[in-house]
């Protein structure tokens, strides 16, 4: 994580947002907002994170200003944590790095009808079979191989793929963000490589701050909706966090190659390289955001079957099929995605490129694109944080509308970089220690673990507290972990 005090000027506008006003450089189009306390700020302050979201207010085309998320740490090119919206009709470009290397990186919450009584004389029997059933760790293949002509179409059906060979149920889709698959994804864009990279990687984990979760309901903030969602208090559900491994990094490593060129040619003068973009409307963008689609069908179709293999561990472990344990999918979100949207823009309705790098979509009650089951409520928001203290479910609320085109943070956010939590953690067992947290800790690498542990992250508690009082999306209930598996 790259360190360095920030030395531009920063606004306080409000108790949750900080300004770093476009007067600061001459090249910012817009305002940087930093969706922000007091209390993370101080640690902000000391991440050049906020150069990037200076950065990111340079782009052809932005509108309103430059966002971040109270998760932000520092990416490639955009912050992690980092949103913006471009109007092609004005030149707005469309850039890899606001996306992410990892393409549609995102999280699913799986309900169970078990409490943490039923599930407690069987955990450690069944963390022992999700970690050696659910594969996890770097380059790991599974059980599911597809051909180049499969893959493809994979890429082009999205979920309904999975769905259509029983391995998930219909109801699935209408729990996923935009169904499951994103229209206008062209497999065809996907290089041979990427999609090489991809053929024995759907349905697995991969390494990182990926993980596998089993974790217990232990707050209940808002009854109503928590009881809409079939949340409640001691109940066991599981958090599913990845996204679409070796093929989504191929397509944005193959897009930021066809990138290079395509600033000059289109005279567009960037900060930072790493911001390489082209118009949306250009041959270079229409070409990136037709794989970039593709790759996002193919995350939300692991997760989908990452979670098929879950449900049938615990059918296993506990005799009963999962459908009588309840293993509905409560929703599955995106959150490394650019999303061409319509949204009120200073008073007028615009189709924009809402790019969240790390950044969740977080749409309230009665929005058009959500379905039956969420217009009463609002769309389902889910936050995870370390495997130590907690993860979130939250609900959209219309401020995220009114001030961040739709959207909230993702997660805790790194406080520590991976080589500073590995330095940190030389002479101890964070297994152990989780253990006696009461969290049953299984991982392929002891420095999976020691890259991930509790310290080397923000207090999720912390950043969602910002996302709610700034009214971008609402408390529901608060999950901790008690069983975990990681590559």
């Amino acid at each position: 994580m790259a360190k360095g005090i920030f030395n531009g000027p920063l606004e306080q506008v409000d108790p949750c947002c900080y300004r770093i006003p476009k007067s600061y450089r001459p090249d910012m189009r817009v305002d940087g907002l930093i969706f922000a306390n007091e209390r993370l700020m101080e640690t902000i302050r000391h991440d050049q994170s906020l150069d990037q979201v200076a950065n990111v207010a340079t782009l052809p085309g932005i509108q309103v200003g430059s966002f971040a998320m109270p998760d932000i740490h520092w990416g490639y090119g955009f912050c992690i944590g980092g949103v913006c919206a471009t109007d092609p009709s004005e030149g707005g470009v469309i850039s890899p790095g606001g996306v992410g290397y990892d393409i549609n990186c995102g999280v699913r919450l799986v309900k169970t009808n078990l409490f943490l009584d039923d599930v407690k004389p069987h955990l450690r029997e069944l963390i022992k079979a999700l970690f050696y059933s659910v594969p996890a760790g770097v380059g790991r293949s599974g059980k599911y191989k597809f051909d180049p002509k499969e893959t493809r179409k994979l890429m082009g059906e999205g979920v309904r793929f999975a769905v259509d060979r029983d391995l998930g149920v219909p109801q699935d889709l209408l729990h996923t963000e935009a169904n499951g698959h994103i229209d206008g994804g062209d497999p065809e864009q996907v290089s041979d490589h990427a999609v090489k990279r991809g053929s024995d990687q759907c349905g697995t984990l991969g390494s990182g701050n990926h993980f596998l979760e089993v974790q217990v309901v232990d707050q209940v903030c808002d009854a109503e909706v928590a009881a809409a969602f079939g949340l409640e208090l001691n109940q066991v559900c599981v958090m599913i966090h990845s996204g679409s491994r070796g093929l989504g990094y191929q397509v944005c490593d193959d897009a930021l190659a066809a990138f290079r060129d395509a600033p000059g040619k289109y005279g567009i003068v960037l900060p930072d390289r790493q911001l390489a973009c082209a118009p949306a409307d250009s041959p270079e963008g229409k070409k990136y955001i037709a794989a970039m689609r593709a790759a996002a069908n193919f995350g939300f179709t692991n997760r989908q079957l990452l979670m098929q293999q879950t449900r049938e561990v615990f059918a296993g472990v506990f005799g009963r099929p999962w459908t009588d344990l309840g293993m509905d999918l409560l929703y599955d979100v995106a959150h490394n995605i650019a999303k061409l949207e319509e949204h009120l823009v200073e008073g007028k309705l615009k189709k924009v490129w809402v790019h969240r790098k790390g950044a969740t979509r977080a749409f309230p009650a009665g929005h058009p694109e959500l379905p039956s089951a969420f217009q009463a409520t609002g769309q389902p928001v889910i936050i995870p944080g370390d495997m130590g203290r907690a993860s979130w479910v939250l609900v959209g609320q219309p401020g995220s509308m009114a001030r961040t085109f739709g959207t909230t943070c993702h997660g805790a956010g790194r406080a520590m970089s991976r080589t500073a939590a590995v330095k940190d953690a030389v002479g101890r067992r964070i297994d152990k220690e989780l253990e006696a947290r009461g969290v049953i800790a299984m991982s392929s690498s002891r420095q999976g673990l020691a890259e991930e542990q509790p310290k080397a992250y923000k207090n999720v508690d912390h950043v969602v507290e910002v996302v709610h009082d700034a009214g971008l999306s609402k408390k529901v209930a608060r999950m901790r972990p008690i069983g975990v598996i990681k590559g």
